[in-house]
């Protein structure tokens, strides 16, 4: 049986430590916030937004719901975006995806100031995307070295697959990437050291398809029958040496990352990042 890679116990962990950081700046009256917009009502998104408003509560962090109804015009979603770029007690804004059918993501997500792009999805964003930076703190913990392994992302999304990619390219791995219309996608990953599946489609990857050993971070989501489900089919965990179970694995990490994203803009917006340690 494999290691399992538990994201949750991990993402408790920094969370301690994050909120050991933030009661510190919160007894000098300071005080980190994060803005989330949602537009509609979509259950998935409607837990996400929870599960990032519980997250910025442990850790001692103000956050801010901001609900529209799905038919409200694009235009008031920029409007609203614009006035929190220029709110100085806001330090994070996220627009929780997907949208619904009609609304153009790059077209408002672009409208988030750069400092405050927590999620890192604007063109030219100082901010790496929290599931690409959850995914390198589940290596770091379990001490996964890439280099010079053949790792294997399955997903081309420029908001998941495409910075995963880069990560993992930083860390000097051989990196392929491959996506649902992939021919022949087991020639792929049956060549690869370490798979990262981010489509979104239940029991895309089998236990045919991998080679003793596999490293097997599973990035998916699939709800069918009030259940999630991975990319990833249980079968797998016979033959592989590390895994994340779906939920538990990638999920927490990502949300914990989307916090510290926002305490160190915080910090990097109030020109204090490199004073900190000295500080306190």
């Amino acid at each position: 049986m494999p290691y399992i890679i538990d994201g949750k116990a991990i993402s408790k962990q920094i969370k301690d430590e994050l909120r050991d950081e933030v009661e510190k700046l919160t007894e000098a009256g300071i005080n980190a916030c994060l803005a989330v917009i949602q537009v509609g009502n979509d259950p998935a998104s409607t837990v996400y937004v929870n599960n990032k408003k519980k997250a910025c509560e442990y850790v001692g962090m103000s956050f801010l719901h901001i609900s529209f109804d799905e038919n409200v015009k694009e235009e008031k979603v920029i409007k609203r975006i614009k006035e929190l770029n220029k709110d100085k007690y806001i330090n994070g804004i996220i627009v929780q995806l997907p949208l619904p059918f009609g609304f153009h993501e790059d077209k408002i997500i672009n409208v988030i100031d750069t400092s405050k792009d927590v999620d890192g999805f604007k063109n030219g964003s100082i901010f790496i995307p929290p599931v690409a930076l959850g995914i390198m703190e589940l290596f770091d913990y379990y001490k996964i070295n890439l280099e010079g392994k053949n790792v294997l992302v399955i997903g081309r999304s420029k908001r998941v697959g495409i910075p995963i990619m880069m990560e993992c390219l930083k860390r000097n791995a051989s990196v392929s990437i491959c996506h649902s219309k992939t021919n022949n996608l087991s020639e792929y990953t049956r060549a690869s050291d370490i798979i990262i599946s981010c489509v979104g489609k239940k029991d895309l990857i089998t236990k045919s398809m991998i080679k003793p050993g596999t490293i097997i971070i599973d990035v998916g989501i699939t709800y069918e029958n009030n259940r999630i489900y991975g990319d990833v089919k249980n079968n797998v965990y016979d033959k592989c040496s590390y895994i994340t179970p779906v939920p538990g694995g990638v999920g927490p990490m990502t949300v914990i990352m989307l916090v510290k994203n926002t305490f160190d803009a915080y910090k990097k917006q109030n020109g204090i990042i490199d004073m900190f340690d000295i500080w306190w």
